[in-house]
């Protein structure tokens, strides 16, 4: 073979893909990952209230529950304990900021705003935390949670 001609190197073919062909049919999802899915959103569905949605606290965890209580029988526990808890935190930070501007005319309530703050900020973190435990497949109960829906 003559120097001036370089070899060509066999073409590279790439490794087989472990993906299934387009036409494939995808394998059904795991309803115990689906429960533990909606049971995770019933908690932080909570949290539509950060983003401006008003009473989104409380209209998220409610919307969830109601839509998939019949088809996964663990969103039933999840779904009314979050919409307890959200309508504990909202009379308590409503009912404390009204305490609390009723008393700054006295010069006494701003020092209530922090914990109404406070409030509103625990229970963003209990969403949170509840949320985390029911992904992971655990109960969480919310601490000082008063049993409105039964």
């Amino acid at each position: 073979m003559p120097e001036d001609q370089a070899q060509i190197p066999p073409p590279i073919t790439p490794p087989p893909s472990a993906t299934p062909p387009a036409g494939a049919p995808t394998p059904p999802p795991n309803p115990e990952s689906q429960a533990r899915t909606w049971n995770m959103l019933c908690h932080l569905s909570a949290l539509a209230a950060c983003i401006g949605v008003p009473f989104g606290n409380i209209l998220g965890p409610l919307l969830i529950w109601q839509i998939k209580k019949n088809e996964f029988p663990a969103v039933e526990i999840h779904g009314k304990a979050a919409l307890n808890f959200q309508i504990t935190v909202t009379i308590a930070v409503l009912g404390g900021a009204i305490v609390a501007f009723a008393l700054s005319f006295v010069c006494v309530g701003f020092l209530l705003f922090p914990v109404v703050m406070l409030i509103g900020l625990a229970g963003m973190i209990f969403a949170i935390i509840a949320g985390l435990k029911a992904n992971n497949g655990e109960d969480y109960k919310y601490p000082y949670s008063f049993e409105f829906v039964k």
